[in-house]
């Protein structure tokens, strides 16, 4: 589970909301990978997977919007992580999924929790420290 903590605020409103969200679903999938009634997860698994790719590109235009309006100087290395998750995420095979639900699912938060979290705190914060100087 991703618990939202106040290490991961930048202090910019718009941003941090929609980290939460991201957050929000990483967090129904883990609460789904949890649920042990629910035998066939796929289309769950599927609407999930989903709703994160969309999400993420909505948010990673926005901060990269941000970015931009605060003439951030490391913008092209911040978007070629925000383009190589998308890439990643865009690769996803959703039809293995259907064969390994758990396996897929574990798999996947996993990295998922990882690089919200790693990419929050070692990349985003850069973001902020830079425009306050």
């Amino acid at each position: 589970m991703l618990k939202w903590e106040s290490a991961y605020e930048l202090g910019v409103t718009v941003i941090d909301e929609q980290h939460r969200r991201l957050f929000e679903i990483a967090n129904r999938a883990y609460e789904l990978l949890r649920n042990q009634l629910r035998v066939d997860k796929y289309d769950d698994i599927v609407a999930i997977v989903e709703e994160l790719k969309e999400y993420t590109k909505y948010h990673f235009a926005t901060e990269e919007g941000y970015m931009r309006e605060t003439g951030y100087g490391r913008f092209l290395s911040h978007k070629t992580e925000h383009d190589d998750f998308i890439s990643w995420i865009d690769g996803v095979d959703l039809d293995s999924a259907d064969d390994r639900q758990e396996e897929f699912l574990m798999r996947t938060l996993d990295f998922i929790v990882d690089w919200i979290s790693n990419h929050i705190l070692n990349t985003d914060k850069k973001i902020v420290s830079r425009v306050s100087q």
